[in-house]
């Protein structure tokens, strides 16, 4: 391990119980999800980054098997979008297209986010990872339909404008529902608990 992470983390941990023992709660929630952020950045390559690639590139396989659009070779990271005009486009699936930066973000944030209990964190970190899994395969898909109907040409178009404007505006409706504390993000974790927790405990206690 990077022997400048293990250094910079145990100050960041130093640090973190500074700030809770003298009550100052912003600074622990901005320094403590910032920290966790470059943190899990840096652990994620190459291992977390590969996964994440590979998962995203199987959700676009999927498609490409029912609908025929385009082929993944999923040794190589890529995916072969076939357009109607006879041409083709080979898109590869690498590091900003596996969304471990977007997850690694809202993970360090939830949890460190004061207003949610343990449980809660847990629930919406894993919530919002895959739903931010998903918006990343949705965003794929809708380049794969547009360069299949429209040709390579309108790559960039579907790519780094419409696909990033799709991909962007799924995120920023998780960080609302969740970091807004609204009524579904609490009903949705309620549901869970009555549904899962609750059960499981009756069952431990039978």
């Amino acid at each position: 391990m990077n022997p400048l992470l293990i250094i910079g983390t145990v100050i960041w941990l130093y640090v973190l119980t500074v700030l809770k023992r003298t009550q100052l709660m912003a600074y622990f929630f901005i320094i403590g999800s910032v920290g966790l952020f470059f943190i899990l950045i840096t652990l994620s390559n190459p291992y977390w980054v590969w996964f994440f690639t590979h998962m995203v590139i199987q959700g676009v396989k999927g498609f490409g098997l029912l609908t025929g659009m385009c082929t993944v070779m999923s040794k190589y990271g890529a995916v072969h979008i076939v357009s109607g005009d006879l041409s083709s486009l080979l898109m590869t699936i690498d590091y900003e297209c596996s969304g471990i930066i977007e997850t690694s973000a809202f993970a360090a944030l939830v949890l460190f986010f004061p207003a949610y209990s343990k449980k809660e964190r847990l629930f919406y970190v894993v919530l919002g990872t895959l739903w931010i899994y998903l918006a990343n395969v949705i965003r794929l898909i809708i380049v794969v339909i547009i360069v299949h109907y429209l040709g390579y040409s309108a790559f960039f178009l579907a790519h780094t404008i419409i696909g990033r404007l799709v991909f962007y505006g799924l995120v920023i409706a998780l960080y609302y529902n969740i970091f807004t504390y609204s009524q579904l993000s609490q009903g949705l974790y309620n549901r869970f608990k009555s549904t899962f927790l609750t059960r499981k405990g009756s069952a431990a206690h039978d």
